[in-house]
């Protein structure tokens, strides 16, 4: 018989394993989780409150935990404005080469940057393994500029996303400008960029920079109406204000604000036009009017953000203009133009308009991508897309060694602690040196512990020796099929849809509420349950597999037969709601490829989804029936109506 003190230490172990194997009633049991490990939490806690006094009361209980660098990291993180150099710098020679020790690193340096100690900055930058914080590169150009370099030309190349700007990028930018290398026109792009991007604040601050009340500057971005109404006054400042409201403006009511353009002509330059055009365009983008491909011709050669550039080319391709498609990606800037999705269509571009040598040598560049424009352009060298040759599989002892990994032990333990953001990142630090062998090894034990996100994520890492049963794969297949062949539903499609929402992690929950392997939102899980006479429905049932599949079949079944069978239009209408790709199609002029809606498609998230669900779900059928695939086909045309189409009623 068991005794009573060992019985939480036995739940314990079995959340963890149920957390292991997708469980979703695993947090259950981790309320019997170990001393050491709440108070662990309690740190973690702590930490993110900035309570540095109980961080260190906490992390002086734990001096035998098991994963000591997190807490050491716990203790200095809210104290990083105060530490001694001598404390970080030792804890960053203790745990050379963890993953914690390079986010202390990133931690210190923003510190540094904030504080403008650049002699210690420009030491510790060039040891940032990840290097993925454009604030650090903001700050690295800030003292570079402090000490007198030239760095205005590769600011314009970092400056072009504000929500990651926080306080270094402004930084950078006053620096720039007090140095003489930064001129109003810079800075008034900058401004530009922060009212597209509905960054306010940024925008006050720069408006400094121009002499400019910000008073102004708010009045342009919050009240168009009125800004817009008043009209140009003399100078660069005014105009600038001007072009500013118009674009706003279009964002709610663009008739007026092309209306307040074509008025203002007259007044502005060829520049300055060709500016407010692609103010009012890009907003225009977002709701697709017929006169969407006029806006954007009128904006000439205006210097566009990233966004603007990408939104002038699909506006051509749904207008069927080739050679302002080509124009289009030819004014990129290098960044853009060399990204797969627009090699792929400056390609289609040249070859329609009989260029088809030099089309070709742009689709060979990308075939062997595989990614949705990768797939399209191996079906445009005549090509179909197949399955390459599986690589062997991992030995037992190469697995045996990936499991001796000290950062997977770590991503474990986190895993086991319900911390999916910590034992990711802890998993995929230990991926950045491994060659394709041990990428294929770590990708099997992770499958081996049912951590099937993991390990799709790792296999997707190799390029020559490659297995696309560890990338693709199709866990519950006997639920699945049940449904599916029930609903004459593709299987391949709802595969794909799967791997692209919750790559399979049964508990994974979204930031706007959707549960389970097939993401589904509350009142969508009611309304199918109801439609299909689930009367013992309850929310808690699902992260149940059983009905998580059940429901998420049935809802792809409705829109798919509410959308012309249309997976592209259904796929867009899973993700973001049934009634907006139905608005979005109404607004074509003539049907138009499956793939040329999905680049048109308004909403970010969803033009990524839709693409990465059709380019699973073509290699799913591709591993399902053994034989090459079309993905064109699958995408077919979307016309902007369909005279037949049933009514979407109220379906959420």
């Amino acid at each position: 018989m068991l005794s009573p003190s060992w019985i939480p230490k036995f739940l314990f172990a079995l959340g963890t394993v149920m957390i292991l194997q997708g469980n979703a009633h695993a947090q259950k049991w981790l309320s019997f989780n170990s001393p050491e490990d709440t108070l662990f939490l309690a740190l973690r806690e702590a930490a993110r409150r900035t309570d540095s006094a109980k961080a260190g009361e906490l992390a002086t209980r734990l001096g035998n935990y098991s994963i000591p660098s997190y807490v050491d990291y716990y203790r200095l993180k809210p104290r990083i404005d105060s530490a001694s150099p001598s404390d970080i710098r030792e804890y960053l020679a203790k745990y050379d080469g963890h993953a914690i020790a390079d986010r202390l690193r990133n931690d210190w340096l923003l510190e540094l940057g904030r504080t403008r100690d650049w002699a210690t900055f420009d030491e510790q930058y060039p040891l940032f393994a990840l290097d993925d914080d454009l604030q650090l590169k903001c700050y690295a150009l800030a003292s570079k500029a402090s000490k007198g370099q030239n760095v205005a030309e590769a600011a314009r190349l970092i400056l072009v996303s504000p929500k990651d700007f926080g306080e270094a990028c402004p930084t950078l930018i006053t620096t720039l400008v007090q140095n003489e290398q930064f001129k109003a026109e810079d800075v008034w792009a900058q401004i530009r960029l922060a009212a597209e991007n509905n960054n306010v604040g940024l925008a006050r601050r720069l408006a400094e920079l121009v002499n400019v009340p910000d008073t102004n500057i708010v009045h342009a971005i919050e009240k168009p109406a009125f800004v817009v109404a008043r009209g140009l006054g003399d100078g660069q400042a005014s105009a600038e204000l001007f072009l500013i409201a118009a674009g706003r403006l279009a964002r709610n009511n663009l008739e007026q604000a092309v209306s307040a353009m074509n008025s203002a002509a007259q007044k502005l330059t060829p520049q300055q036009l060709a500016l407010g055009w692609a103010q009012i365009a890009l907003q225009a983008s977002y709701k697709l009017p017929p006169e969407l491909v006029d806006y954007w011709r009128k904006t000439d050669k205006a210097p566009l953000s990233l966004e603007a550039h990408q939104w002038k080319v699909r506006a051509a391709l749904r207008a069927g203009d080739w050679k302002m498609v080509q124009d289009g990606i030819d004014a990129m800037p290098p960044s853009l133009r060399s990204d797969t999705t627009w090699i792929y269509w400056l390609g289609r571009a040249l070859k329609a308009q009989g260029k088809p040598e030099e089309a070709q040598t742009l689709f060979e560049s990308i075939k062997n991508q595989t990614n949705f424009y990768g797939q399209l352009a191996t079906e445009e060298l005549g090509q179909r897309i197949a399955i390459p040759p599986r690589a062997t599989p991992p030995t037992q002892e190469e697995v045996a060694k990936a499991a001796e990994n000290q950062g997977f032990k770590r991503a474990f333990k986190f895993l086991e602690l319900g911390l999916r953001f910590e034992a990711t990142r802890e998993w995929n630090w230990q991926l950045r040196k491994m060659n394709e062998r041990q990428l294929l090894a770590a990708a099997e034990f992770a499958r081996q512990n049912n951590l099937l996100d993991r390990m799709v994520n790792t296999s997707d890492r190799t390029k020559a020796e490659v297995d696309f049963t560890q990338r693709f794969p199709a866990p519950h297949i006997d639920i699945m099929h049940a449904n599916t062949e029930s609903l004459g539903l593709d299987k391949a499609w709802v595969y794909g849809l799967i791997r692209q929402e919750s790559r399979f992690v049964q508990v994974a929950r979204s930031h706007v509420g959707a549960s389970g392997l097939m993401q589904i939102m509350p009142a969508t899980a009611q309304y199918v349950a109801r439609k299909i006479g689930m009367n013992n429905f309850n929310q808690g049932l699902l992260n149940d597999i059983r009905t998580n599949i059940m429901l998420g079949t049935n809802y792809l079944h409705m829109v798919l037969n509410a959308l012309d069978g249309s997976q592209a239009l259904a796929t867009a209408a899973y993700n973001a709601g049934p009634s907006r790709p139905k608005s979005w199609r109404a607004t074509l002029s003539r049907p138009v490829e499956g793939a040329i809606f999905a680049e048109t498609i308004p909403f970010t998230e969803t033009r990524g989804y839709v693409k990465s669900v059709l380019s699973n779900a073509t290699y799913y059928a591709a591993l399902f029936e053994e034989r090459s695939q079309s993905l064109k086909g699958r995408l077919g045309m979307v016309s902007p109506k369909s005279p037949e189409l049933t009514e979407l009623g109220d379906m959420p």
